[in-house]
């Protein structure tokens, strides 16, 4: 499942963090790919070790990690360490699938579902969209600044190049509370209906007493905390 939030919606608070990014001193982005992924990616990535790194890096993470959307659909367990990253001048990340298990000791994640963030506005840049290969079929995304997509990291996927502009997204990965991915759709539906139905009935009503216990139920047998 692929799925596009809104995760910012504020153009000020974008323009304010494109100020500090701007700001960030900037490294080769191969070197945190797999010996593999080293091989198809050309582009940049933010030193997030720095103070102002780690300050943004935990204000990001705070917006993305508090997003209902993305908190019922992806199940969160845990977040890897994020990721700022530039393309231009033809620069691209070609076909490539993310690392099984990232991290070391108790920083350790398990790649369940990979983002992006983008936060250059699409009109800003041509080319760099992110091209997801799934089940026989293609699925391009050039989301608007403040849009984040949500995807399964186990997929072939790739970022086109960037002929014209700069391209700056926000890249991280989530081990999920549930790794199945079919039982994690199923419980987005659910909370998709639970919503629906609570701007229709009372909340006592037995219909969402009865969708509120299937749901708890179904976290008790499937949820890994």
């Amino acid at each position: 499942m692929l799925l596009v939030i809104n995760a910012i919606e504020d153009a000020g608070h974008l323009a304010a963090l494109a100020e500090r990014i701007a700001l960030l001193e900037w490294r080769d982005g191969r070197e945190t790919a797999g010996a593999v992924a080293r091989e198809v990616k050309r582009n940049l990535q933010a030193a997030m070790e720095s103070t102002a790194g780690r300050r943004l890096a935990d204000e990001l993470l705070s917006v993305i990690a508090e997003n209902h959307v993305l908190k019922a659909a992806a199940q969160p367990r845990r977040f890897s360490p994020l990721i700022i990253s530039k393309t231009s001048n033809g620069g691209h990340y070609g076909p490539h699938v993310d690392n099984a298990l990232m991290g070391k000791g108790t920083g350790r994640v398990r790649t369940d579902l990979s983002f992006t963030l983008f936060l250059t506005p699409p009109g800003e840049y041509d080319g760099g969209e992110l091209v997801v290969h799934a089940a026989g079929m293609r699925q391009e995304v050039k989301g608007e600044a403040g849009h984040l997509v949500l995807y399964p990291s186990g997929t072939i996927h790739e970022v086109r190049p960037v002929t014209r502009g700069e391209r700056i997204v926000c890249i991280g990965w989530i081990e999920s509370m549930i790794p199945d991915g079919l039982r994690r759709e199923m419980l987005f539906d659910l909370e998709n209906l639970r919503a629906s139905l609570r701007r229709q009935l009372p909340s006592q009503s037995a219909e969402l007493l009865t969708l509120d216990k299937t749901i708890a139920n179904l976290l008790r047998m499937w949820a890994n905390p």
